[in-house]
């Protein structure tokens, strides 16, 4: 199997150490080699990690039901509505979604269109082989082929994502104690063996929640303390907030507050590697096998939401989203036959011990206003 490992070593001997995003961008991403591009059944027990989605079809089902809530909200001259999924990987969660609103919601499915916005045609295809069944879905490669397809009408809808901001690439920046300033972890070659580098000054600007660190902290902050920065993901939510005139912006992922950011437990930041269910801080180690994640700076992505006009509707707990979805639908049929099974898959991704401990939801909204089309 082809892997990133020779793009990596051929961009370091042409231009010396490179930011670990880039390493990270190109283990990931590299086209043909990236383990997002090879590595297809990553997820549940045969895979690499779990996710709320592999553990059966009730997180996607009580997304349906909260999606099917906040269309209902829209104005009738708004339909059709689309539903963007960003990040879909093998597009079981859009199965289980579409599933349900076909079944449930069979006025609202017909109303709607499933847009998945999927850059690589690899995954694109294993998302068609999932879906092969439903009519109304239709995949972009980016925000600008969304547009372009859409005749760069701003469209009234939801967008949302679970799990993906995690996975753009991270910045690792490191405090130097002694000499008060932060640096930034690149990664060199030692022969044919990816090492750690240190890059001083950064190679962008410091983001603003570590500039603004008050002197007090920076006076107790460990040497070596490690705390990761993505521009990416930030550039990638405000173009999410551009794409829609109204509606929701959603995001389900693992990760912290800024003022969370800084706890004696984090000193060596959360950047972890995972493979076989085995978590690994080897971040550097068989760049192609091993998924590569950090946490979310929910207030970075809130912060960048607000400036593009996506007032913040709810920051919570995995939990407590979910349990105030089943409220509501505890009455609605589709989730009448409450069985032991769908108990457990509840638990799991609700108790602290398991998914419910790091995860977190981000709702911005904004009014509809106007047609869709």
């Amino acid at each position: 199997m082809k892997m990133p490992t020779d793009a990596i070593r051929a961009e370091i001997r042409q231009s010396g150490a490179i930011p670990f995003a880039r390493f990270m961008e190109l283990a990931l991403y590299c086209p043909e080699t990236g383990y997002y591009e090879t590595q297809k059944d990553t997820v549940g027990r045969a895979g690499d990690f779990i996710t709320s989605v592999s553990t059966g079809s009730l997180f996607g089902e009580l997304l349906a039901f909260q999606f099917a809530e906040w269309l209902a909200a829209f104005p009738i001259s708004n339909f059709p509505f689309p539903i963007v999924e960003a990040g879909a990987h093998d597009a079981k969660l859009a199965a289980d979604i579409l599933r349900w609103l076909e079944k449930f919601r069979p006025e609202l499915f017909a109303k709607i269109e499933y847009w998945i916005l999927e850059p690589s045609p690899t995954r694109q295809q294993w998302q068609r082989e999932t879906l092969k069944t439903f009519p109304n879905v239709r995949w972009f490669s980016d925000f600008e082929n969304l547009k372009l397809k859409t005749q760069n009408a701003k469209l009234s809808g939801i967008l949302f994502s679970n799990e993906l901001l995690d996975a753009f690439p991270v910045r690792r920046l490191g405090w130097d104690a002694q000499a008060k300033n932060w640096f930034e972890w690149g990664v060199a070659l030692a022969g044919e063996k990816f090492v750690w580098e240190k890059i001083s000054p950064p190679s962008l600007d410091l983001p603003a929640s570590i500039r603004h660190l008050p002197s007090s902290l920076l006076a107790v902050l460990p040497d070596g303390y490690i705390v990761e920065d993505s521009p990416a993901a930030e550039n990638w939510w405000r173009a999410a907030a551009g794409i829609l005139a109204g509606g929701k912006l959603l995001a389900i992922d693992y990760g912290f507050t800024a003022a969370e950011q800084f706890s004696p437990a984090r000193a060596n930041g959360t950047l972890r590697a995972y493979h076989r269910h085995r978590v690994s801080d080897d971040l550097l180690a068989q760049p192609g096998e091993q998924d590569l994640t950090a946490h979310v700076n929910f207030s970075a992505i809130q912060k960048v939401g607000e400036a593009a006009g996506w007032p913040t509707e709810n920051y919570c707990p995995q939990p407590q989203f979910l349990t105030r979805i089943l409220q509501q639908a505890v009455a609605d049929k589709s989730f009448a036959d409450w069985n032991a099974p769908r108990v457990r898959q509840f638990q799991t991704l609700t108790h602290p011990e398991h998914l419910g401990r790091a995860f977190r939801v981000l709702v911005q909204a904004k009014s509809a206003g106007g047609a869709a089309r």
